[in-house]
């Protein structure tokens, strides 16, 4: 049953996504958009109460009944990166960037986005310690679930563009595969994104830091699940010039001036007449 968590999940968020935008905006806890409105915020709350919710009956079934419904592949990884951005979500100062985060943390102050970018690395370590084999994956591994954690915060400009990114992501992994085993392994994690990526290209809510990073560090997990060493370095200099570019120019600017990027990333969002 390796597709139970992926199944579950997704339902499981479909159901709680109206009461978590009720909850939201009934305690004011929203967010202004691009266009300068006022929606409900942040919609990563939901994919983490349906991934949690999901493990109990899945849990369940594994023990009682002895079947493989579990599966965890970077679980305290993503569940870490989940609660970085919801701190950041909920304290963020006026840092915005590595830039401006690194020069907070240098001048003496605290800043969440510096805690997100070591705690994100430190988390990505850890995991990439048990599961990588050889130094050269255990040093890229790292590298390509935070430079992704990052990059797709720097993608969340508009209404579902880091889910579209992230469904590009999936489709090349599991083809590039020819397998759906990495896409069962981290079900229980894409069900809830792709309804937080319905919810977010109609404009019935904003992603948040909790809800970009745990995007990144899935579409990162994805990535080390699927290449090879020389894929992973292949990956790393890719995210590395796309972070760079996103720090010194503007990757929003980018993707709307470009024809057929500006298409994709238009494409099921809300048209708003003037």
């Amino acid at each position: 049953m390796p597709a139970l968590p992926l199944i579950l999940s997704l339902i499981l968020a479909l159901a709680l996504s109206r009461p978590l935008i009720s909850f939201l905006t009934e305690g004011g806890h929203r967010r202004s958009n691009y266009r300068g409105e006022l929606l409900p915020c942040p919609l990563g709350l939901l994919i983490l109460a349906a991934a949690l919710a999901a493990l109990i009956p899945l849990a369940l079934l594994a023990g009682l009944f002895d079947l493989n419904t579990l599966e965890l592949v970077g679980l305290p990884l993503i569940l870490g990166v989940v609660a970085l951005g919801i701190a950041d979500d909920a304290f963020a100062g006026s840092s915005r960037g590595w830039r401006g985060h690194g020069g907070a943390a240098l001048s003496g102050a605290f800043s969440t986005g510096a805690l997100k970018a070591f705690g994100t690395l430190g988390l990505a370590l850890a995991w990439c310690a048990v599961t990588q084999d050889g130094v050269a994956r255990f040093l890229l591994a790292p590298l390509v679930i935070v430079l992704a954690t990052n990059l797709f915060n720097l993608f969340d400009l508009r209404p579902g563009r880091s889910v579209k990114v992230f469904v590009l992501v999936g489709v090349g992994c599991t083809l590039g595969a020819w397998s759906l085993d990495s896409l069962f392994s981290l079900g229980l994690w894409v069900g809830p994104i792709l309804v937080c990526g319905a919810l977010d290209l109609r404009e019935r809510g904003i992603l948040g830091d909790s809800g970009s990073n745990v995007v990144g560090v899935v579409a990162g997990i994805w990535l080390v699940l699927v290449l090879g060493t020389t894929g992973l370095a292949v990956a790393a200099a890719v995210l590395v010039v796309l972070t760079i570019y996103g720090e010194l120019r503007s990757i929003n600017t980018l993707v709307e001036s470009t024809p057929g990027l500006s298409h994709l990333d238009s494409l099921g969002r809300i048209v708003h007449r003037a």
